[in-house]
């Protein structure tokens, strides 16, 4: 009689080709975390960098933004018929000193920043901008050199200082970015420029006549990198970072 042996599985070596697979996969996927972990790691260190000068653009975008939005509404005003000469920059703590107009009406059309007049809003610059404590300077004492009619070498002269916002003190990263989209390599110094004063388009008491008048310099002299720029950024001596915007070029 034949003898029926139980033939021998042949699991037991399925079972270890697919165990060796596993393994396989399982040391791959740890190979592929590492490089990946590495990687991040990478990244992360290299980027600190690169995050900061992306804030550094957002900032100064902000900053370019404010005085785009101030000669908007000084357009308006001057095709609804105010002279450029007679814009009053008060801020709201100043609206007191605002010309009447007619007097007695509460109306003022000539103050930028009133409701009544030109309807802009006024804005302390933001602290991640600055360097130190400081506030806006609108004045018609400078001019640019190839902005409007001006003309190089030409000297300032009362017919052709532009409206300008200037902003004393901001910080070196974001005047490094402002000038760095605009093209211009490194930070130009400007040494005549008259930014520190008394603006002479803000009117104290509502007698004081506003003005533009030749008081300053030109932006372009010293530094031939920002001739023809309507805005940028220019250091004073003592490392003084200044952001300038022409808001009526004449």
């Amino acid at each position: 009689m034949t003898s029926l042996k139980p033939e021998k599985s042949a699991r037991p070596s399925i079972w270890k080709e697919e165990s060796g697979n596993v393994l396989f996969l399982i040391l791959i996927a740890v190979a592929l975390f590492a490089a990946l972990s590495y990687a991040v790691t990478q990244s992360t260190r290299s980027g600190g960098g690169d995050a900061g000068r992306e804030t550094s653009k957002i900032s100064s975008a902000q900053l370019t933004q404010y005085p785009a939005g101030i000669r908007t509404s000084l357009v308006r005003m001057i095709i609804g018929g105010q002279n450029v000469d007679t814009l009053e920059f008060n801020s709201a703590g100043e609206f007191a000193g605002c010309t009447e107009y007619p007097t007695g009406s509460l109306e003022y059309p000539r103050c930028v920043f009133h409701p009544t007049g030109g309807g802009a809003t006024y804005v302390n610059p933001s602290n991640d901008l600055v360097a130190a404590p400081t506030t806006w300077v609108f004045n018609g004492d400078n001019e640019i050199e190839l902005v409007g009619t001006t003309t190089a070498g030409a000297g300032v002269a009362t017919g052709t200082v532009d409206l300008i916002a200037f902003l004393p003190d901001i910080t070196l990263s974001v005047c490094q970015s402002i000038n760095e989209e605009l093209g211009i390599t490194g930070i130009p110094t400007e040494t005549d420029v008259l930014f520190t004063n008394a603006s002479n388009m803000i009117n104290p008491n509502g007698a004081t006549d506003t003005s533009l008048a030749a008081g300053g310099g030109s932006i372009g002299v010293d530094a031939a990198e920002l001739d023809g720029q309507p805005f940028g950024c220019f250091q004073q001596p003592a490392g003084r970072y200044v952001y300038y915007h022409v808001l009526i070029e004449r």
